[in-house]
């Protein structure tokens, strides 16, 4: 089936190609076609995209001082992804795509790389990919692994074949007991699956984050003006926070509103749709450049690599891809920066991180565009009760930090064990 599927696959690749370029390079390496400089025999950690790359990155980085004499190739499969690789990791790991899962793509990648152990990032299963590595005798760790209820009755639906793959797994490392127990009924082995916490939770503020900070204020003009950070907006969702902006604004008229759609190349989308609302619009990509004299209405964040620092200029957050069916985007980053977090009820790409931030009450799910805008009104009014707020957000991340290490230790023994066989 999936042969025959590879022309429109490609030619999908070829049409996405045309809106974000980057698609349209290093092509190859999606069948499979590793660059020379890839070195063979490595641990390979596959982490599929940004936000996975970016948890993944201080335990790879730990593990990679544990075995200096090993190479490490870490694969991705878009372009944000591969730019978080080569900031975070480009001293110390190989980097390429990883193929997609036909046969032939998949057995010529395993052929030329000839990987020791494979560890999988959060959900990135691939029945081939797996099928091949078991074939080799080769490991295969699922790490970080989550496994929503509507993940889970899809997987239920093709049982046929999620069933086996899962018993191909050497271990998985869940980010909590409710995900343990939907992969050990979909078929994994009970004494391998555990939950191990979320490494997500071990986010941490990098030593010259005041100082980027600050940055930022400089080149926005920000002064002691309000700013709220809509981050991670999917289309659709733009429109319901410049709503709810204009809300605000009528009682606030000084609040500044930070917007960060969750693919850059949507920028110019979100440029016009603030300038159609009548409001004054600035891009960070030229703020880096050129700091503006007044900060204007809205500031469009298109800068990869930088969501951290500005959720760092802000006083309330909104997490996107909640008020559409998306799954919503990681709340822990507005959370370490002390944040007050808002998200809407699309929440199962993180429900229990969600949920537990809830009962915290350091997050607050909101349902339409006028709530979400009443609720920024009321938390800009009372300044005690955002910090409040961003307090308990702030020591739920410093409670639940240590997953790293636990994995690590799984990790440690798993690539000892394979590197010397």
């Amino acid at each position: 089936m999936l042969w025959v599927l590879q022309p429109l696959v490609r030619l999908r690749l070829n049409r996405r190609a045309e809106r974000e370029p980057e698609y349209g390079q290093r092509q190859a390496e999606r069948f499979g076609h590793v660059p020379p400089d890839v070195r063979p025999h490595c641990v390979w950690f596959h982490t599929v995209s940004a936000g996975e790359t970016i948890a993944a990155a201080p335990l790879i980085r730990q593990l990679v001082g544990e075995f200096p004499d090993t190479p490490f190739l870490v694969t991705t499969m878009t372009p944000t992804g591969s730019q978080q690789v080569v900031q975070r990791l480009g001293d110390c790991v190989d980097h390429c795509y990883a193929p997609y899962d036909f046969t032939a793509g998949v057995k010529r990648f395993f052929q030329r790389v000839q990987p020791e152990i494979l560890v999988l990032m959060e959900t990135e299963l691939w029945p081939n990919l797996i099928s091949e590595a078991h074939a080799a005798g080769i490991p295969v760790v699922l790490v970080n692994a989550r496994l929503s209820e509507r993940s889970a009755r899809g997987y239920q639906r093709i049982s046929g074949l999620s069933r086996p793959m899962l018993g191909k797994l050497s271990d998985i490392a869940c980010q909590s007991q409710a995900h343990v127990e939907r992969f050990i009924n979909l078929g994994a082995d009970p004494q391998t699956t555990k939950a191990l916490g979320s490494v997500k939770y071990d986010v941490t503020l990098p030593q010259e984050f005041p100082e980027r900070v600050r940055y930022w204020r400089t080149q926005f003009a920000l002064r002691d003006q309000w700013v709220w950070i809509a981050a991670s907006t999917h289309p659709g969702e733009d429109v319901l926070v410049l709503e709810a902006f204009q809300t605000v604004r009528q009682h606030l008229p000084e609040t500044i509103l930070l917007l960060v759609p969750r693919h850059p190349v949507r920028t110019e989308e979100v440029v016009g749709l603030a300038r159609s609302a009548g409001l004054q619009v600035a891009c960070q990509s030229v703020c880096a450049e050129n700091p503006l004299d007044k900060a204007p209405d809205v500031l469009v964040g298109d800068v990869m690599g930088t969501l951290l620092e500005l959720y760092g200029v802000a006083n309330v957050a909104f997490v996107g891809g909640s008020l559409v069916p998306v799954g919503g985007h990681n709340p822990l980053e507005p959370a370490v920066c002390g944040l007050p977090i808002l998200c809407g009820p699309h929440q199962f790409n993180f429900t229990d991180v969600m949920a537990h931030l809830g009962e915290l009450d350091a997050l607050q799910t909101i349902n339409t565009a006028a709530e979400l805008g009443s609720v920024v009104l009321d938390l800009l009014r009372d300044p005690e009760e955002m910090s409040r707020r961003g307090r308990l957000a702030a020591s739920a991340v410093d409670q639940n930090r240590g997953a790293t290490e636990r994995v690590a230790a799984l990790l440690r023994a798993r690539i000892t064990t394979a590197l010397a066989q």
